[in-house]
């Protein structure tokens, strides 16, 4: 490769690990959970409410199960019933850390090398029974429960934190469990 080539070639890649991190880390002003334990974590979680998005769109009876990957990280299982199609979807995924073990921020991959941010951003660090989870940007955000229900009051002070947090919490959509 001659110079010219490796002159231009430099800055995309710092272009590249921009536009990479972007996607894998928390919306600005939203700050990630500290004291996080992953072991806890692990198991089944409800999908509460969501935002919208094409790959959930028209899915209820919505879970995410995490358990360890051998050789490091989360295996992911989000799970789901088309109502249209009269079938169960389920995609498979991997998640790591993105920094330190004990911040609630990992990347996640359902379509090969590309990432997407996890960043739980609340959680019920007594019992690990809730959390709220938001992606790279404020267009993500699932509340989840390791109940198919959830306290009406406990959801509407997530929602009412979402909002704090300029989430359009009057877009989400509220999970069926049947």
């Amino acid at each position: 490769m001659n110079d010219a080539n490796q002159i231009g070639f430099k800055p995309l890649l710092a272009i590249l690990a921009v536009f990479v991190t972007a996607c894998t880390g928390a919306p600005d002003g939203v700050t990630v959970v500290t004291g996080f334990d992953l072991n806890r974590y692990l198991g089944t979680w409800y999908e509460i409410a969501r935002l919208d998005h094409k790959f959930e769109r028209g899915l209820s009876n919505v879970t995410a199960t995490y358990s360890l990957r051998d050789g490091g990280g989360v295996n992911v299982i989000n799970r789901g019933y088309n109502v249209e199609d009269q079938e169960w979807e389920e995609a498979d995924g991997k998640a790591y850390f993105v920094g330190d073990e004990d911040v609630g921020q990992l990347k996640v991959s359902f379509f090969g090398p590309f990432y997407g941010g996890y960043n739980i951003i609340e959680l019920d660090k007594d019992g690990y029974e809730y959390s709220m989870v938001a992606g790279p940007d404020r267009s993500y955000l699932w509340i989840l429960s390791r109940t198919q229900t959830m306290d009406p009051d406990l959801l509407q002070g997530l929602i009412a934190k979402a909002r704090e947090l300029n989430f359009a919490t009057d877009e989400l959509i509220f999970v069926e469990h049947n």
